[in-house]
């Protein structure tokens, strides 16, 4: 391989990593940032909604970009930005401001994403992939599960400034690598004279307003909340919109053709659900250890770093496997390991700590490496490269979305789940059981004897314990949810067709 290629390639990834990281460095650290801006507790989840929401509009628009401005001048352009929004976070000094530079941060960062998985089958020759694609599986995997580890450790040991100040001396070396490097391509300015302004405001409102309603839906009640109403019309009015363009407009900002082909369909949609599995578990663990266990965001950091040693462990046995086996067997396995891994989560209750946390851990780490690499390989190592840059965009997009959709409904189930367990546990709390009175009186003893109101310091301290056990099982529901989830598409798994072991694009354009 040409080593100019492999160093402006490596660059690439790291530029990848740093944005990726940032969809979660905040989520372990945003009571510091709260507490550090003054800001309120419905304002400060905008902290990651807003950078979100960005993100997600840019990663599918990239691949017109890229064709439009060549890689080189994409890449390099948006790693520039992302360090100046970086530190533009950094120097934010009330809420409003860091909500519109996370903005800024999430909408140029994404275009470094899909600009990668693009490079990686465009400038490697086929041969080649058994290496490449665990290097992009694991950054892709790794960055967000690592994101609360790393956020808890800076928020903890210097302050929440660090959590931007760490992008700006990373992203200054990546810009001028990437600058100087990269020569895969080149650009096609005549595209701009035939670009599609309406299919990119209605592309901005759907998908905008669909992370949106994700996001803020589930805490306000979905479309009884005005709000969330109304992005749900602006969502429904620009997706109409914005398909119709996709298939009528001469140069689509974003081109539809590539689900035409069966394989790029199916990973797309395993892409999907893979995001389900990503993001919502990345959230999953670390709510359950803060909401029940009480941890700090370092002890959380700590807590869930082992998933992300295990995918760096597990990445080049993916790489090897990858060449001796079926992927699709990969995926089956990957998939069953997943099932598995939030199986043994079923039984969770208010006493599982790291010890009990660490076979699904390790079960998800290692599932997430045994799944994205053949599907990365399955998904876009059959379409021509012409269709790469914008296919790319596709794909990294679903996965995003997999992720919003699968917090949603995590989100939902945990709130309806929690109230259901609540009701039905409060109901066998009675005068007339005897376990529960005895319960009770000790609880009245207890506080008694420290000079308090035994009977209603009792009853409330047993409301918190219902509650606690509602919350706990209502996590159970959710687990049991996600094992069925993946169980199931491991029986999908084999529509996939294998792809070609040679050929390729073996060289940049």
């Amino acid at each position: 391989m040409d080593p100019r290629k492999v160093f402006a390639f490596l660059a690439m990834v790291f530029g990848m990593f740093m944005a990726i990281l940032d969809i979660q460095v905040v989520s372990a650290s945003l009571a510091e940032i709260q507490a550090g801006l003054s800001a309120g507790p419905d304002e400060i989840s905008w902290v990651q909604t807003s950078y979100l929401i960005a993100e997600v509009i840019m990663i599918p628009l990239s691949g017109f970009l890229g064709r439009l401005l060549s890689t080189r001048v994409l890449f390099s352009v948006s790693a520039a930005g992302f360090t100046a929004a970086s530190l533009l976070c950094a120097t934010a000094t009330n809420i409003d401001q860091m909500i519109v530079y996370r903005a800024i941060q999430g909408f140029i960062g994404g275009g470094m994403i899909p600009s990668v998985f693009a490079a990686a089958y465009t400038i490697f020759p086929r041969s080649k992939q058994a290496v490449v694609a665990p290097i992009i599986g694991l950054i892709a995997t790794l960055a967000p599960t690592i994101g609360p580890t790393v956020g808890g450790y800076l928020s903890h040991a210097f302050s929440w400034h660090w959590l931007f100040l760490v992008n700006v001396i990373p992203g200054i070396g990546v810009t001028l690598a990437t600058w100087f490097l990269i020569d895969f391509d080149e650009g096609d300015p005549s595209l701009m004279k035939r670009f599609d302004w309406t299919g990119l405001g209605a592309m901005a409102a759907f998908l905008g307003s669909l992370e949106y309603v994700l996001e803020e839906g589930p805490s306000n009640d979905w479309l009884a909340d005005e709000t969330v109403l109304f992005f749900a019309v602006i969502m429904a009015a620009g997706g109409v919109i914005f398909f119709w363009r996709s298939f009528r407009a001469a140069v689509p900002v974003v081109d539809l053709r590539a689900y035409t082909d069966v394989n790029f369909a199916f990973g797309s949609a395993f892409s999907f659900v893979l995001g389900v599995g990503l993001y919502g578990l990345t959230y999953l663990y670390p709510l359950y250890l803060g909401r029940v266990r009480g941890y700090d965001s370092l002890m959380i950091g700590e807590a869930v770093f082992v998933s992300g040693l295990a995918m760096f462990i597990t990445a080049p046995v993916a790489g090897f496997l990858s060449r001796k086996v079926d992927p699709r067997i990969m995926m089956i396995i990957g998939f069953l390991g997943f099932a598995a891994g939030t199986w043994i989560v079923t039984r969770l209750d208010a006493n599982w700590d790291f010890n009990e946390l660490l076979i699904p851990q390790i079960l998800r780490g290692v599932s997430l490496m045994l799944c994205m690499v053949p599907i990365t390989n399955l998904a876009l190592g059959t379409l021509p490269p012409d269709r790469l840059k914008n296919a790319s965009g596709l794909f990294n997009l679903m996965r995003n979305l997999g992720g919003a959709v699968g917090l949603a409904v995590i989100n939902t189930l945990l709130s309806d789940r929690g109230d259901l367990h609540y009701a039905r546990l409060s109901e066998s709390i009675t005068w007339s059981n005897p376990e529960a009175m005895r319960q009770l009186n000790m609880l009245a003893q207890n506080l008694e004897s420290r000079g308090l109101d035994g009977e209603s310091g009792a009853i409330a301290q047993m409301a918190g314990r219902v509650h606690q056990q509602a919350t706990v099982m209502s996590f159970a529901d959710v687990f049991f949810l996600l094992t069925i989830l993946f169980a199931s598409l491991a029986l999908f798994a084999m529509l996939m067709r294998k792809p070609a072991s040679e050929g390729g694009s073996g060289a940049g354009h």
